[in-house]
């Protein structure tokens, strides 16, 4: 059995990822010092898969208590690495603390790699990489283009990083780049935790359906789309999930043939912001109160995802559709309603 360190493990995509590899045969060990989450997750991931996870509370941009998780688990085989900030709007302000939290914390991670000769790492990226596209679906041959925010920078410096490490290195490496993740997983006890106002559409329609929001903005409707909403490729984060399995599989099976590979993780279906709504108000039965506001800087029109080489090489095959999305959305907001000691054992300052 092979053992994987999950790092942000009490994430979003991480929490969703480490009851995946369990699924599916792995030992995980995780890493998050819960400064961007609760360890209260832990417990909601120990329910599904039925087994205890060791989480180590430790910040990653210190290089000797990260040194330190690899000297006491000599048997790692393969990293998946999430840890990172996130906020878009804050990197903006924050500049230098993305760079730092997000690059350090990836460069330590490498060091510990080379000097543990670990032979799998896989990266959460993101669809950011691609900026502004000048044709839609975005294949992982689509150049980059100047990243939108300081968190976007982070992302495409991390794969630049990474890729530079594996030429250099035995180590395989694969980029996995995420679309819009959204939902929860169906048992309903782990999902989304959104710090302060959430900047993502998916939570903030289901909190402006239960009452936490009072009204929520849809930023243009007078783009050139069908309906003059952005398009976005929404997929279930467990979907996302499984791709980070199946990646360790691929590389753990000696699949791979490069040292560093590109999948873009998404439906291939864009779905506009309006349409989104709809499917909201479908399958939840309640009336969103929204109003139609004007175009927000730096969101970019239109994108999603030609994912075949997802498919076909990693056999891939996203199995939720909107509607799956939107109802585990919403009855994962219902059950945080219900049980509000989640957000109190939040980071004080960051709600």
């Amino acid at each position: 059995m092979s053992k994987i360190l999950v790092t942000g493990g009490c994430g979003y995509i991480g929490s969703h990822t480490i009851v995946d590899l369990v699924e599916n045969g792995f030992e995980v060990i995780s890493v998050d010092n819960n400064s961007r989450s609760t360890p209260r997750i832990l417990e909601g991931i120990e329910k599904i898969i039925g087994k205890k996870i060791k989480n180590y509370k430790v910040d990653l941009c210190n290089f000797d208590d990260t040194f330190a998780i690899f000297q006491e688990n000599h048997d790692i085989e393969g990293i998946i690495h999430f840890a990172a900030y996130k906020a878009v709007g804050e990197s903006v302000a924050q500049p230098l603390l993305y760079f730092e939290n997000n690059l350090v914390s990836l460069i330590n991670l490498l060091k510990c790699v080379q000097e543990f000769d670990i032979p799998y790492f896989v990266f959460s990226s993101s669809c950011t990489v691609y900026g502004n596209p000048d044709q839609i679906p975005v294949t992982e041959q689509t150049p980059p283009k100047p990243a939108e925010s300081p968190y976007g920078y982070t992302k495409q410096m991390g794969e630049q990083i990474i890729n530079e490490f594996s030429k250099a290195s035995s180590t395989r490496c694969i980029l996995l780049r995420y679309f819009n993740p959204v939902g929860a997983h169906p048992s309903i006890l782990i999902g989304e935790l959104p710090i302060g106002k959430p900047a993502n559409l998916v939570p903030a329609i289901t909190q402006t359906a239960i009452g936490k929001l009072p009204l929520m903005t849809v930023h243009g409707a007078d783009y050139p789309t069908r309906d003059g909403s952005c398009i976005r490729d929404f997929v279930h984060v467990s979907d996302i999930a499984h791709a980070h399995t199946l990646a360790i599989q691929y590389l753990v099976n000696g699949q791979s043939t490069k040292r560093c590979e590109v999948f873009n993780l998404g439906t291939g279906n864009g779905v506009t912001v309006l349409e989104a709504i709809k499917a909201f108000e479908k399958v939840s039965g309640v009336s969103l109160n929204y109003v139609i506001g004007p175009r927000r800087p730096g969101d970019v029109v239109a994108i999603y995802a030609n994912n075949d080489h997802a498919r076909k090489t990693l056999g891939w095959k996203p199995r939720y559709n909107l509607n799956d999305m939107m109802e585990t959305a919403w009855r994962w907001e219902q059950r945080l309603e219900a049980d509000e000691t989640f957000y109190q054992s939040m980071p004080v300052d960051l709600n």
